[in-house]
């Protein structure tokens, strides 16, 4: 079996509602679809940022954990 991960974000105005972001997923799964790859799910992956310019002193950025929102289709 072979395995896709691709990153899934969706962008919404603050007029749109859930049922826009359910079709920018329909539209992810479908591109896929037509290239062969079955849709599993849709995972969330945590990832930590690192900080910038070192951890103190002027213009330094903390670190901190954010989340992603991988789709995954196997072959």
């Amino acid at each position: 079996m072979e395995c896709k991960v691709v990153p899934f974000m969706a962008q919404i105005a603050q007029h749109e509602t859930t049922s826009t972001v359910a079709n920018q997923l329909q539209q992810l799964i479908n591109i896929h679809l037509a290239q062969g790859w079955e849709y599993v799910r849709l995972e969330s992956v945590e990832a930590q940022i690192a900080p910038s310019k070192g951890c103190f002193g002027f213009g330094a950025t903390p670190g901190y954990v954010t989340n992603f929102k991988m789709a995954v289709f196997k072959k």
